[in-house]
Formats: structure tokens, C-alpha cells, sequence
């Protein structure tokens, strides 16, 4: 089953539960599915669907610092809520050790020999580590690595 038919079947499964948070969230989620299609008259593949989730959590994760720094912890806990939600199709996370190994094989393979290879270490990286790491963190380490 592909990883938009899990969302439909998770959106049914809301409906039926009647769970109004879930449910929500999982519209958000489809209806930006949607919208891509529509843009770019495709279907979408699991990965560009994980690029969809990627950029939602990456928004809530802003908009959670934003309202706290606001003072609306009752709107951050709302954001939360959804990051959770959209947290469960991501694969499982990299620990920062695997993550490190695998900036230390793209440096390796590569050959870069300093922060003018970075772009190069990235392209190898990001197919590899989408949706599995904090691509930011990522950088930081690829940055640290070539610095060296």
C-alpha cells in the first residue's frame, strides 16, 4: 500500500472514530497532496509525498516557537498535536552516530576537500537521509566535517 492510500485508509479510520484532531490533520496533509497534483498535473510517488509531510512538520516546528515565544501556549499545544500526527508516515529517525557515518562515507566518496565541496556532499546526502534526519543538523555536520 502506498504511503497516500495509508493516509486515505487513516482518514476513513478518523471519520469513523470520530476523531476531530486526527481527522483535521489528516485533511491538512491530503489536501496538500491534492494541491500538488493539481499544480503539477502528476501523481504524486511516496517520496514526493514524504517531501509534503517533511514541509508541514518543518512549519508547525516554526509556528510551535513562534506562538511560544508569543505566549499562545494554547495554539503551540494545537501545533503539536498535528506534528505528532504527521510525525507517524515519517520513516523512522536517524540517531546522530548514523548520521554522522553517513556524512563521513559522502565525504569519503565524494572526496571533497572543503567547505567549497559542500554542495556536492549535500546532493549524495539528501536522496540518502530525506525524511529520516533534520537536514538542517545535517548541514551543521557536513559543514563541521569539511571545516576540519
Amino acid at each position: 500500500m502506498s504511503l497516500k492510500e495509508q493516509i486515505t485508509e487513516d482518514m476513513k479510520a478518523a471519520m469513523r472514530a470520530k476523531d476531530s484532531g486526527r481527522l483535521a490533520t489528516i485533511r491538512l496533509l491530503t489536501a496538500a497532496i491534492k494541491q500538488k497534483e493539481v499544480d503539477e498535473r502528476i501523481d504524486v510517488s511516496d517520496e514526493q509525498v514524504l517531501a509534503i509531510i517533511e514541509k508541514m512538520i518543518k512549519q508547525r516546528k516554526d509556528s510551535i516557537s513562534q506562538f511560544e515565544a508569543g505566549g499562545r501556549q494554547d495554539l503551540a499545544d494545537i501545533e503539536k498535536a498535528e506534528l505528532a500526527i504527521l510525525s507517524t508516515y515519517m520513516p523512522a529517525a536517524l540517531s546522530d552516530a548514523e548520521v554522522q557515518a553517513e556524512v563521513a562515507a559522502a565525504v569519503a566518496a565524494v572526496g571533497a576537500a572543503g567547505p567549497q565541496d559542500m554542495g556536492k556532499v549535500m546532493g549524495v546526502l539528501k536522496p540518502k537521509l530525506a525524511g529520516r534526519a533534520d537536514m538542517t543538523a545535517v548541514s551543521a555536520m557536513v559543514k563541521a566535517a569539511l571545516t576540519k
